[in-house]
């Protein structure tokens, strides 16, 4: 499985919106970061709370310097669109379809679902940070459902980047 680094180009990804638009990892333009969000799918109970975390705490993020946010899955629309509902994002935008190759290039773990309410192949969750040049500034990655970063924790990193000037690091 290939490791994205820190300060090399992060991967492609090119994904349909719900609502009807899409999103172009090379054509968002941060002022500081984008942060990309993998989730594992409607099914996840820790992806919705999550997600409803974001999608409430966006002005706190673009306070910090992350102007771009999106939650992307393998999910497809229908699936993307009842998390929408179901988990009431009003504010986060959320991609669906991404492949695992696509899955495998961001050095996401992909799990076999176990059950019928999981689809055959989905993504773990990870969390990445991209910079305007769209480098990547940093990653996190699971291969379980449990132990994401918490929200507040990244926030006050994100604080410390900003105030320090503080490079990518992972590099070497």
């Amino acid at each position: 499985m290939p490791t994205p680094l820190p300060r090399q180009p992060a991967p492609a990804l090119d994904l349909p919106l719900v609502g009807g638009r899409r999103f172009d990892l090379a054509a968002a333009k941060p002022q500081q970061f984008t942060l990309v969000v993998a989730y594992r799918g409607v099914h996840c109970p820790q992806c919705h709370k999550q997600l409803s975390e974001l999608d409430s705490r966006l002005g706190e993020l673009q306070a910090v310097g992350v102007d771009e946010v999106v939650a992307v899955s393998g999910d497809g629309q229908e699936r993307a669109e009842q998390a929408v509902q179901e988990w009431g994002l009003d504010n986060l935008r959320i991609a669906y379809d991404m492949d695992t190759a696509t899955m495998r290039s961001w050095g996401l773990y992909v799990s076999a679902g176990l059950t019928d309410t999981e689809p055959a192949t989905f993504s773990e969750p990870g969390l990445f940070l991209v910079r305007p040049d769209a480098s990547l500034y940093s990653a996190h990655v699971q291969s379980t459902p449990f132990a994401r970063p918490r929200l507040d924790d990244l926030l006050k990193a994100l604080e410390f980047v900003r105030e320090k000037d503080y490079p990518a690091r992972g590099e070497a």
